[in-house]
């Protein structure tokens, strides 16, 4: 069916129940933008233009497919824009406190969005159910499903959605949500009305800058993704820069340390959603526990967690770090030196800094 035949009316009254629609598939907000992403391109080719996005090829290869979703997905002539929440519930069957975690240096500290089950698939399922009821209202119609899966520049379009504004972190914030949330796209043909922009609210608050480990906020919207804890644990494919080792900490996957210090985040909701439940334990597990994982472990304790995508050479690696950075106690130095001879020359490197690290602060305490 040519979606602009659809009657003013049948497009309202589908705008009208998209809130709801989007509800009943566990979703906690949804909105509706244009495909005009403004200053928005100026801004992520001068962010591409300092090389802030490291090894991310992918950020540049589209061309302007990702400011130009018309290109993207012929047709396109708006963005529906939905959010869920993530964050783990705290006691009980809930994850234990990121604060506490991260406090605790012979635990491992995993970002908090990745405690349970792998986003990218839920979210995916639920826009598609989305884009079902939709074609169920009022007929055939030209769609696409986008939850990090393609050149999308899906926090601008969010907050033209109104679901949020960038924060000086450069995350998504809601008013009422805070930022513990995912975010995911149908781009449709469908001439829907658009919602209203969220405006900023940050205001003077800067406590996300100096709260960053790494120094990776080097201004005010500006991250360098080459300094940043989720890429360096995540993206980065081969070592660590050695001067970033130590700022590292305990954390093994990701980081949420511009998250945990933001105000708007009193306001953040646990996650509805049974899946977004700690698996495995690994809000408290101990480095020295994840250390000894053998592959075909890692393999199975991270089935159907974002966790695999790196693989078990860069998990290794990883702990390796942090356990470079745990107390010089004889059973973290014991679990380094069981792998001193580990296959991966990646995993020996690493390792062998985190034992030259050990000596050192060992002379030195003699």
């Amino acid at each position: 069916m040519n979606p602009h035949a659809q009657t003013p009316e049948a497009l309202g009254e589908l705008k009208n129940a998209l809130v709801a629609l989007a509800q009943r598939r566990g979703f906690d907000a949804l909105g509706v933008s244009d495909v005009n992403l403004g200053a928005d391109v100026a801004h992520f080719t001068r962010w591409l233009g300092s090389g802030f996005h490291g090894e991310m090829d992918y950020m540049w290869k589209h061309g302007t497919r990702r400011t130009r979703p018309e290109e993207l997905v012929p047709g396109t002539v708006r963005v529906l824009s939905a959010r869920m929440n993530y964050w783990p519930s705290s006691g009980g069957d809930g994850a234990r406190d990121a604060g506490e975690a991260l406090a605790d240096p012979d635990t491992g500290y995993v970002s908090r969005y990745a405690l349970g089950r792998d986003y990218h698939k839920l979210l995916r399922n639920s826009l598609q159910g989305l884009a079902d009821d939709i074609v169920e209202r009022i007929g055939a119609t030209g769609y696409r499903v986008f939850v990090d899966s393609g050149p999308v520049l899906e926090k601008a379009l969010a907050r033209n959605a109104g679901l949020g504004w960038i924060g000086k972190h450069t995350n998504l914030i809601a008013r009422d949500a805070g930022s513990y949330f995912f975010i995911g796209e149908i781009l449709t043909d469908l001439p829907l009305a658009v919602d209203e922009s969220a405006s900023a609210h940050c205001g003077t608050c800067s406590a996300c800058i100096p709260a960053c480990p790494t120094g990776a906020i080097t201004a005010p919207y500006q991250l360098d993704a080459r300094r940043c804890i989720s890429y360096l644990t995540i993206e980065l494919h081969g070592a660590i820069p050695v001067e970033l080792r130590r700022l590292l900490g305990n954390r093994i996957y990701g980081c949420d340390d511009c998250q945990l210090v933001c105000p708007w985040n009193k306001f953040a909701r646990a996650a509805a959603h049974p899946d977004f439940k700690v698996r495995h334990g690994l809000d408290a597990a101990r480095l020295t526990e994840l250390f000894a994982w053998s592959e075909q472990e890692f393999l199975a304790r991270t089935q159907g967690s974002a966790i695999r995508r790196i693989g078990y050479e860069r998990w290794l690696r990883n702990i390796a770090v942090a356990l470079g950075n745990a107390p010089s106690s004889d059973g973290n130095i014991a679990a380094l030196q069981a792998r001193a001879d580990d296959p991966s020359v990646l995993v020996r490197e690493h390792v062998a800094w985190a034992l030259a690290e050990h000596a050192a602060r060992r002379a030195i305490s003699k």
